[in-house]
């Protein structure tokens, strides 16, 4: 089933394994338009189990990776790259390692300056200007750790320091990433909206039952904070890919 809902195309697949499969398809049909115009291209990566499927066809492709920048989009504050909840470690582990990447910038969380590794971040972004952004939704309707409490559609910076929500920490424990709520780091360095948003194309891979109603937030409420995934709506290159579970609100409605 596909649909479109403002700008954004939806596609609904099957289950999740023919989700990653048609996700990965689009996502490196559109790396290799883009190597054929240009020399390099600059993606950033979620890292969130939901995004299994999509990694594993890209490691399989046939995309020269060694013209492909790599970037994160978040990572708790306090944690070190050894950490096994660490984002850059999960990527590092099951995705960036598996890949002979021309670069691969990671955020620090555990820098002492965070504002200073804010900024660092900031300037990478701005000399690499990513093409792509391969992102996932959370149950409060977060991108990246834009959660509703903190998440600004007109942010003026690229990267910030956020306090998570209690939703979103209890994704976290959900996700299998933490025993206890109450190991969940409360903050996070994230990518803001504007910074998400600046990029060419957007591929949004969303699966499983826990996210049908912040599916169905996405796709019905009002665009708004509130659910910050509703701006995904206003991106005139966007796809979000869902399989029947997450999607088993809107098939109803």
């Amino acid at each position: 089933m596909n649909l479109k809902i403002d700008e954004l195309d939806v596609k609904v697949l099957d289950n999740r394994k023919l989700m990653g499969e048609k996700a990965g398809k689009d996502v490196i049909d559109r790396i290799h338009d883009l190597l054929n115009k240009q020399n390099e291209v600059s993606i950033i990566f979620a890292a969130a189990p939901s995004q299994k499927e999509l990694y594993e066809a890209l490691i399989n492709s046939d995309v020269d990776w060694s013209r492909v920048n790599a970037f994160h989009m978040d990572e708790y504050v306090g944690l070190s790259v050894d950490s096994p909840q660490s984002f850059r470690r999960y990527l590092k582990d099951n995705f960036f390692d598996k890949l002979s990447f021309n670069s691969i910038h990671l955020i620090e969380g555990d820098s002492i300056e965070v504002e200073k590794e804010c900024r660092r971040y900031e300037n990478l972004l701005n000399k690499f200007n990513p093409d792509i952004v391969c992102l996932g939704i959370g149950e409060n309707c977060h991108i990246a750790f834009n959660d509703p409490p903190v998440a600004d559609f007109n942010d003026t910076v690229l990267v910030k320091q956020v306090l998570l929500d209690e939703a979103c920490r209890n994704q976290q424990v959900n996700d299998g990433c933490f025993p206890t709520f109450n190991e969940v780091p409360k903050e996070a360095l994230t990518l803001t909206i504007p910074a998400i948003f600046r990029a060419k194309y957007l591929y949004c891979v969303v699966p499983g039952p826990t996210k049908s109603q912040a599916i169905f937030n996405t796709l019905k409420a009002d665009i708004s904070e509130k659910f910050p995934s509703t701006i995904l709506r206003k991106h005139t290159n966007a796809v979000l890919y869902l399989d029947r579970d997450s999607a088993s609100l809107i098939s109803k409605s």
